[in-house]
């Protein structure tokens, strides 16, 4: 079998379109490339979305801690301590039994219990407490002399926070929140391995890595695969986030610009 031919059985096989039996003998380099990169669709699936819906909870989680309401505070603390302060790998698992639990007594909540959308829920609730963190520290270091200058030209309430408050905590959060970004979507690869199953053997990227390394008995071809996709995929989600920055700080000079610099994590 060629190695295009192995693309087009394979290369789409993550969301059930192709060959539906995964190979058991004769694993070729071009097998491991194609499926593991078939599976980093889940990962870049559940990154993006997470990530997306993450931001807008994230922005009303740091108001209501910001807020001088104890009503509207005290929530969003909890929702942000707990989130913080447990290990998401331990979330799947609450999460998936959760949905479960639903599931019987709402028969309507079943598709909860699966990853496409379970573990998005998680995830999205993950990501949205660290990064309500890093938005609400921005919120508490925005110079107080800009706010002094919009209360100066009559802004006030909502038009003061769009106009002023908001784009400036902006600018200062988003080199954090860049690397708040790289860090999600390497923790996609915990979907699978933990209470949500993968259906029909439809999982993501480090799924299939684990496979080819249970059946070779070698880890030591698909995982430096499986690093070389995050290393590529980190490097796009750094210059899609340099370019927002660089449009949030398209007005600064050119020496005070924030710039975005990538500090790894080994652990959440």
């Amino acid at each position: 079998m060629s190695c295009w031919q192995t693309i087009q059985d394979y290369g789409l096989r993550s969301i059930g379109i192709g060959e539906r039996l995964l190979p058991k003998t004769d694993f070729t380099l071009c097998h491991q490339v194609t499926l593991i990169g078939s599976g980093m669709l889940w990962n870049i699936y559940f990154g993006i979305v997470a990530l997306l819906a993450g931001f807008f909870l994230a922005n009303a989680l740091a108001v209501a801690k910001n807020s001088g309401s104890a009503w509207f505070r005290k929530p969003a603390e909890w929702f942000i301590f707990v989130f913080r302060g447990s290990p998401l790998f331990i979330q799947f698992f609450f999460g998936y039994f959760l949905f479960l639990s639903l599931k019987k007594l709402v028969p309507a909540a079943a598709p909860f219990t699966d990853a496409w959308l379970g573990a998005l829920v998680v995830l999205f609730f993950n990501t949205a407490a660290y990064s309500a963190e890093i938005f609400y520290g921005a919120l508490r270091t925005v110079p107080k002399g800009e706010s002094e200058a919009a209360d100066a030209y009559g802004f006030s309430g909502w038009k003061k926070f769009r106009r002023i408050i908001w784009p400036t905590s902006m600018r200062l959060a988003w080199p954090a929140y860049t690397n708040e970004a790289i860090f999600l979507f390497h923790a996609t690869t915990l979907v699978f391995f933990s209470g949500f199953p993968a259906w029909r053997q439809e999982g993501d990227a480090l799924y299939y890595a684990s496979y080819f390394a249970e059946k070779t008995f070698n880890p030591f071809i698909p995982y430096p695969i499986l690093a070389g996709y995050f290393i590529l995929l980190t490097l796009i989600v750094v210059g899609v986030f340099g370019l927002i920055n660089k449009r949030l700080n398209r007005h600064l000079p050119q020496e005070h610009r924030r710039k975005i610099r990538l500090r790894l994590r080994l652990i959440r």
